[in-house]
């Protein structure tokens, strides 16, 4: 049987970080703040593959108490989701993804996002949506403040 999960992760952007979004460092005058590299589209994306089969979140597999996590490249840590669900006995089937802020424009990056999430989900980058949205100047992803990002997955039996 066909599950779905739906993730979200949001970061506050500050002044001295770098951004890094599905693996790709987007130039920009701010960063996310967080434990790892604060990929937030990557965090999204883990957080909807763990919540398709009830494996909780990001946060209790690769908790920020922990030092091993300082600095983690988090298309490392949606990796290891991944092998969580196949050896549950799942695979991904598709993955859609909308990242919110305001600056910087991402247009340019998502084709090389896609690409990144679906090489570390082993699936067809034609099974990875990526799209960036503006909040038209609206909350903390509008006023230059925070980004945030939705994830849906499906995650499908592996046929044996």
């Amino acid at each position: 049987m066909m599950r779905v999960g739906h993730g979200f992760d949001a970061h506050r952007l500050v002044v001295g970080r770098r951004l890094v979004l599905g693996g790709v460092e987007v130039p920009s005058e701010r960063g996310a703040l967080g434990h790892s590299d604060a990929d937030a589209l990557a965090h999204a994306v883990a957080d909807a593959l763990l919540g398709s089969l009830a494996l909780g979140d990001l946060g209790q597999h690769f908790p920020d108490s922990d030092d091993r996590w300082k600095d983690a490249d988090s298309l490392g840590l949606l990796a290891a989701c991944v092998a969580l669900i196949r050896a549950r006995g799942y695979r991904v089937g598709n993955l859609d993804a909308t990242i919110v802020v305001e600056r910087p424009r991402l247009s340019a990056f998502t084709e090389t996002m896609r690409c990144n999430l679906a090489a570390r989900c082993g699936v067809d980058v034609s099974a990875v949506s990526v799209k960036a949205k503006s909040s038209e100047g609206m909350g903390y992803t509008g006023d230059g403040t925070g980004i945030a990002v939705y994830a849906v997955a499906t995650v499908e039996p592996i046929a044996s």
